[in-house]
């Protein structure tokens, strides 16, 4: 209240001071000039507020002063941005309009009106304007907006400080709602002039109701609307209630062992919650609890299982927190009923017959005390005493003693102790014993073999000893002469003795001795005790020596020595014969009397003496000790041990077979003692290291092993053995077998036609054998490959294949096969060249050559010849010699195997020079031939020739015929035909132009027609002259069969064979079909020809150079032979039928030989052996080529790129191996010529 009356006395004064201000009075009369004066204000900081001021002279220039500052007439007042003047000038309205007011804006303000014409300087009362500055932020420590922790009924000081404000405000704390009494205010000074702040100071003592409340500081000022604030929350801490245990039942503290106990222990109140613990005499048990804020509750459970030993036990909860002044606990004392653990019988329950059993009975320590009682059976005894003590855990002791006299009819039975009381009447307490009441056996007696029986060692004897009553069991003990017998015995012992179980039948007892007679059961004793009951009986066995031992007068021995060797028998029963043998021939020795020996047996010795060598080391003496009662034998050998220098054994292998790069073993058989230290191997005089080598190593055994055996490891290998008595030598031999290799074959054989000739084929190879050389004829055709008119002879490494009255179909590539049994067999190619007079291939006996004689044209006469060895050309023009040093003269020779060919090219042809008859001549050592050529005009072509019919159908006709000479320019055929009795000729053009069959459809079944066959070129066509090109043909019927015709065609038509068997609808579609084909073959046609015409004018137009270029193209892989001035090639291509060719379209190949044909390539790998040895002339070269090709055959002839390889076509005409036409291989594809310049060579 004194803080609310210090800050109004200050508001109260200005409010006074304004009030007098606004009430000062004004003169009745207002200063002439204002209609309206300023009022004194108060504002809050940020409105806005208007002081009015209204003139009645509106001409006079008005302004305000501001604590008498001028702020000018403009209405817009520079400087001061949030000023202006409102109202209307023009009714003197002149009010001063402020916005957004700070506390710069708070002093006296007057209104001046300027002196003017219309009135004198007017000037209003000053006025007061007074801007209110609420405060912005309350400053509270504690800071607010936190959480404060105090312990309750202590005393905290919490202070509020205001932000600068005008008035000062008015301050108040309040706790929980409730506003603090004990609090001081001070006023001070704001940051500016006219601001004041407000500290206010007040103590707080926190009580428990105050936790989790807020604590807060209020501002009130004429500034607010509402009062400002801060706050922060209140953590009071504060102790809890004391703990409380909430047990379960009525009888608190009361329990029973083995009972699972839960006690909760609760603690109401306290921040924070209480900590609780449990304590059992002291010491902490259970440290785990929960709280429940909720209910602001802490809760411990403890869980327990009562033992004995827990009775008088003390169990606290305690329960505190960190404000705690003290532990607060609360506490139980545990009373506990236990049973007692066990029930011990003291004293023997076993005891002879009609003697006192004297027994104890003492239950362990129980709460309340137990009650004992004896049973016997169902018969209780009554105790001799009974004492109850103190025991553990505040419990007690109860023990009963019990004295009776034992009788043998209560052996047997359960004698039981029983402890019982009223405070565990569901559980009973008992210790039982069985009382055995002792009494001797009434009988003992053993059943087995009869005494005196004899029993051959290792018969099974079977002993029961049995005996009758007694108590305890009788345990039927065996001894052997006083041992005991027991079923110890050493794990590698055989198994003698088997000792059985004591068994029981009825009150008989009996207990089994199994044995397996040995020695040592030769009048032994065998007792059966039971106490002091015992029976014995005796056994007779006979037994074979039990040890045959053989010694001798010397340990190391060498041949020659003398060995005196004795037998001992140490002992049997009966006595035993004793005999000596060497690997089973019989010795004679010298025996000794007999002796008595171990187990009541007797002894045998025998001595003899022997002569050693080396052939007896390793060989054993024995001794045999035979028993003639028993039929039975035992043995000992001794094994001789000599000394003696290596010595080789009879199975020594002295020649060891090996292949190339295979292994090879050079074993030792070799007898030795002791064993040989060293084996030496020695080859050509050079000694082998013993460490080893790269391809060579010694074995333990001595034996050489060796491997990527080579030929050259082939030979003698000696081996020298030593030990320490001597030395040993022996020769081993390696032969090494190897794969054949051919050394030598004449590539190629010659031999004149009709002649006889040698193909020799030499290896090496090892191996030789008789049939090891095989020879094959490489060729497809296998009439080709016989052999059977040659004679094959082999001696050694030479193999021949004899060939007798050679035959030029004998000529070809033949292959020598060698097969000695080592892989790979050796194969070599060898040529069989069948030498034969030049054949000059002419298919008439004169050859046409068309070229324009302008002199600007050239022209090319082939000619193409068979012979071996390689043939001569000459020309002749008209029977003259040819001059081929004449530049229009060229010749091109071509060697191939045994094709020759013969190129003239002729430039600048003359008509009057060059048409004339060349003669070509071709000539070798065995003889000559010639062809003649014509070289003609350029003309019209010659009529086709061989005009035939190769199939008829009702509707179709299929033609074939040979093309005539084409008169030196590209021909075309054409086919006219008429059907007889029907006006009119039709006329098909042949497509291609160059095809020599066709077939002509659209006709007619059974009719008779009449066909022609015209050439033609670019000159004209060939006519209908020659009766060859023309042909009858008739056409069969529906119902006849269509295939090839007879020779001889029928001149008239057949008659007619009936209807037709032929589906209608199949016919008419098959008919419309046809009729399409051939009218757009006709199309075909037509333009076909029109495009030859075209090319055909631009031919005459072509330059000599033109053909001279197109030449040297067609042969530029081509290589100058011979004096003149010829060229040789050796590329192939394939002949060509037609017999007159033209110059435009040629270009000559050279087929494959059947010295070149193509093999299998299984004969031309990379690991064959192939040999071309040899030479076929002088001038052949002699070469070696690349697996699977051939080299070339004369040295004129230079292998084109494409004759690499052997050309892998095979023939396809099996008359000869010459009967192709050489020539080159074409440098330009087939299509890269125009059609009309690619001619026929004739």
């Amino acid at each position: 209240m004194a803080l609310g009356t210090m800050l109004k006395a200050p508001l109260l004064l200005l409010g006074l001071l304004t009030e007098g201000l606004a009430q000062l009075v004004i003169p009745a009369s207002v200063p002439r000039g204002f209609w309206a004066l300023p009022e004194n204000l108060t504002v809050v900081e940020g409105a806005s507020v208007e002081l009015r001021c209204g003139v009645s002279t509106p001409g006079s220039a008005v302004q305000w002063a501001k604590d008498g500052l001028l702020l000018g007439p403009d209405p817009r007042i520079p400087g001061f941005p949030r000023y202006r003047l409102e109202g209307d000038p023009a009714r003197g309205e002149f009010h001063l309009h402020m916005e957004d007011c700070d506390l710069s804006d708070d002093a006296e303000y007057e209104c001046q009106v300027g002196r003017s014409e219309m009135g004198p300087e007017l000037v209003s009362p000053r006025v007061i304007l007074s801007v209110l500055v609420p405060p912005k932020m309350l400053y509270l420590t504690p800071e607010a907006g936190t959480m404060v922790t105090w312990v309750a009924g202590q005393e905290y000081v919490v202070s509020c400080l205001s932000g600068d404000a005008k008035p000062a405000p008015d301050i108040t704390i309040l706790l929980s709602g409730q506003t603090i009494s004990d609090i001081s205010a001070n006023v001070n000074e704001g940051s500016q002039q006219k601001l004041f702040t407000v500290e206010a100071t007040a103590r707080v003592t926190p009580q428990s109701s105050d936790n989790g409340q807020l604590l807060v500081c209020e501002a009130l000022s004429p500034a607010l609307e509402a009062p400002i604030k801060a706050s922060f929350t209140v953590n009071v801490l504060f102790p809890p209630g004391p703990p409380v245990i909430e047990w379960p039942g009525l009888d608190e503290g009361h329990v029973q062992a083995g009972q699972s106990l839960e006690l909760p222990c609760v603690a109401q109140g306290g921040n924070p919650l209480a900590t609780l613990q449990w304590l059992k005499n002291g010491q902490p048990v259970s440290t785990a609890w929960g709280t429940e804020h909720t209910q602001a509750v802490a809760r411990s459970v403890l869980v327990m299982t009562v033992r004995p030993e827990d009775h008088g036990a003390r169990l606290s909860c305690e329960a505190h927190n960190s404000v705690s002044a003290g532990t607060q606990e609360r506490s139980i004392t545990l009373q506990v009923t236990f049973p007692p653990s066990a029930i011990t019988i003291l004293g023997s329950a076993s005891q002879v017959e009609n003697k006192n059993v004297t027994l104890s009975c003492v239950s362990k320590s129980s709460r309340p005390r137990v009650l004992l009682r004896w049973w016997l059976g169902w018969r209780q005894l009554l105790p001799m005493e009974e004492t109850i003590m103190d025991g553990l855990h505040g419990g007690y002791i109860s023990m009963s003693n019990l004295t009776f006299l034992a009788r043998r009819e209560d052996n047997g039975l359960t004698l039981t102790c029983e402890a019982f009381s009223e405070a565990f009447t569901k559980e009973t307490f008992k210790k039982s014993l069985t009382l055995n009441v002792k009494y001797p056996a009434q009988k003992l007696w053993i059943e087995g073999a009869p005494e005196g029986q004899k029993l051959r060692a290792g018969t099974r004897v079977r002993l029961v000893c049995l005996a009758v009553g007694g108590n305890p069991e009788p345990s039927l003990t065996w001894y052997k002469d006083s041992r005991t017998v027991t079923e110890s015995r050493l794990p590698q012992e055989p198994r003698r003795m088997q000792l059985g179980n004591v068994e029981k039948s009825g009150s008989t007892f009996s207990r089994e001795l199994v044995l397996v007679t040995g020695p040592s059961d030769n009048q032994a004793k065998f007792t059966c005790k039971a106490g002091q009951l015992s029976a014995s009986t005796q056994l007779a066995v006979q037994f074979p020596p039990t040890n045959v031992t053989i010694l001798a007068n010397a340990s190391t021995l060498r041949p020659g020595d003398a060995l005196n060797l004795t037998c001992i028998s140490i002992s049997s029963n009966p006595p035993v014969n004793l005999s000596w043998d060497k690997e089973g021939q019989r010795l004679e020795g010298l025996a000794a009397p007999p002796r008595r020996a171990p187990f009541r047996g007797s002894a045998a010795a025998r001595s003899v003496l022997l002569q050693v060598s080396s052939r007896d080391h390793g060989q054993r003496v024995t001794c045999r000790a035979h028993s003639a009662e028993l039929r039975e034998t035992v043995s000992s050998f001794y094994r001789l041990n000599v000394l003696y220098r290596p010595e080789f054994l009879g199975e020594q292998v002295l020649v060891v077979t090996a292949v190339e790069q295979g292994e090879a073993l050079l074993p030792v058989s070799v007898s030795a003692n002791p064993a040989p230290e060293a084996f030496n191997w020695t080859f050509r005089g050079y000694r082998l290291s013993p460490a080893g080598g790269p391809r060579h190593r010694i074995l333990s055994s001595g034996a050489l092993h060796l491997w990527n055996v080579t030929r050259a490891d082939d030979g003698l290998y000696q081996l020298h053995c030593q030990n320490s008595e001597g030395t040993a030598e022996a020769l081993l031999r390696l032969d090494v077998h190897y794969a054949p290799t051919i050394r030598a074959l004449q590539d190629p054989t010659e031999v004149n036609v009709g002649g006889s000739v040698d193909i020799v084929c030499t290896v090496d190879a090892n191996p030789i054998l008789p049939g090891m050389f095989s020879w094959e004829r490489l060729g497809e055709d296998e009439e080709d490959q016989s052999l059977d008119d040659m004679e094959k002879i082999s001696k050694g490494p030479t193999g021949r294949l004899r060939i007798h009255q050679a035959k030029l179909a004998q000529a070809g590539a033949y292959q020598c096969i060698v097969d000695n049994g080592v892989a790979p067999p050796a194969r070599g190619l060898v040529r069989l060249v069948v030498r034969f007079a030049p054949q000059v291939e002419h298919p008439t006996p004169l050859t046409k050559v068309a070229a324009a004689g302008d002199s600007t044209s050239s022209a090319t006469l082939h000619c193409r010849v068979r012979g071996v060895p390689n043939i001569i050309f000459t020309w002749t023009k008209n029977g003259v010699p040819l001059d081929l040093q004449d530049p229009r003269y060229t010749e091109h020779t071509y060697h191939q195997g045994g094709v020759h060919s013969s190129l003239l090219t002729i430039a600048n042809v003359s008509a009057a020079q060059d048409y004339a008859l060349f003669t070509r001549t071709a000539t070798n050592p065995l003889g000559s031939d010639q062809t003649n050529i014509q070289l003609v005009s350029i003309s019209r072509p010659d009529p086709p020739s061989g005009l035939k019919v190769v199939s008829l159908t009702p509707h179709s006709v299929e033609l074939e015929w040979k093309p005539g000479f084409d008169g030196g320019l590209p021909q075309r055929f054409c086919i006219r035909y008429e059907a007889l009795g029907t006006p009119g000729f039709h006329y098909v053009d042949v497509l291609p132009p160059q095809a020599t069959t066709f077939t002509l459809t659209g006709l007619q079944p059974s009719t008779r027609y009449k066909v022609w066959l015209l050439a033609s070129n670019a000159l004209g066509d060939s006519g209908l002259a020659d009766k060859g090109t023309q042909l009858p043909i008739t056409t069969p019927g529906l119902d006849q069969p269509s295939g090839e015709p007879e020779d001889q065609l029928p001149t008239e038509p057949p008659a007619a064979l009936g209807s037709s068997g032929l589906p209608l609808l199949p016919v008419l579609l098959g008919l419309g079909g046809l009729l399409l084909l051939s009218n757009a073959s006709c199309v075909g046609g037509v333009l076909w020809q029109r495009r030859l015409r075209r090319l055909a004018e631009g031919v005459s137009g072509k330059t000599e150079a033109e053909s001279e270029d197109r030449v040297r193209n067609e042969y530029e892989e081509s290589q100058w032979t011979g004096e003149q001035d010829t060229r040789s090639s050796t590329v192939s291509t394939t002949e060509a039928e037609p017999y007159y060719r033209s110059l435009r379209d040629f270009s000559p190949q050279l087929p494959p030989t059947q010295e070149e044909v193509s093999y299998s390539r299984g004969f031309t790998g990379e690991d064959e052996d192939m040999a071309f040895l040899g030479h076929l002339y002088d001038e052949v070269e002699r070469t070696y080529p690349p697996s699977g090709a051939w080299g070339p055959l004369y040295d004129e002839v230079q292998m084109s790129p494409w004759d690499l390889r052997w050309p892998e076509d095979a023939y396809q005409d099996p008359r000869g191996i010459y009967d192709r036409v050489a020539g080159d291989l074409d440098t330009l594809e087939p299509d890269s010529l125009p059609f009309e310049l690619r001619g026929h060579l004739v």
